[in-house]
């Protein structure tokens, strides 16, 4: 087991932790069942078969989360050609990893593919559009890599908000990751059309 602190942080949040569980060999049925009877902490799974286990958000945090899924779900409601999902989501990625990004968007064309059963479960989709946001708690670099996986699996675009440090870091697969820094607004163009976030309102 590893406890992951975060560098240059006075949180008073617990810290994640992250256990190996590949002697466990758990089943995706096994895993369901242990995010169901643990519903107070967030839980993801590694394609390492690593266990991340995650406290419940501060209140600050979780209002920035709900700011940006409110503006995601208003676009999309314009736009159509989406579903959008919330931080209580999980997916199960191509290469085995289930995690549950911030706030995410999905194409309809893709998302009804699926079954009925599989979109009640950890829907074997990688999203096409996916927000992580840095609370306290987080370790940037861990972020950053989840960030480059999500890409790997097939995420067309990725923002890592750091509310910290008022950066917002932009992921496309087959480009270098771009830095803003302290900007008003960040595009969604051309993979979200019309979408525009205002970072005024997570940066207060």
């Amino acid at each position: 087991m590893t406890i992951k602190p975060v560098p240059g942080t006075a949180s008073t949040l617990p810290y994640r932790l992250t256990l190996d569980i590949r002697a466990l060999d758990m089943t995706e049925e096994q895993f369901l069942k242990l995010c169901s009877d643990n519903g107070d902490f967030r839980l993801e799974l590694t394609a390492k078969r690593e266990l991340i286990i995650m406290p419940p958000t501060g209140s600050r945090t979780g209002g920035r989360n709900s700011d940006l899924n409110g503006f995601l779900f208003v676009w999309s409601r314009q736009d159509g050609t989406g579903q959008t999902f919330d931080s209580s989501t999980g997916f199960t990625l191509p290469n085995g990893s289930v995690f549950s990004p911030d706030a995410s968007w999905v194409l309809l064309s893709r998302w009804q593919t699926l079954t009925s059963e599989e979109q009640e479960r950890f829907a074997p989709v990688c999203p096409d559009f996916v927000i992580e946001l840095r609370s306290p708690s987080d370790n940037p670099t861990d972020l950053q890599c989840k960030m480059e996986e999500y890409v790997e699996n097939g995420v067309r675009l990725g923002w890592l908000i750091d509310p910290r440090q008022r950066h917002v870091y932009i992921y496309r697969p087959g480009k270098a990751v771009e830095v803003l820094e302290d900007p008003a607004t960040v595009s969604g163009d051309p993979e979200l059309p019309g979408f525009t976030l205002d970072l005024r309102e997570i940066w207060g």
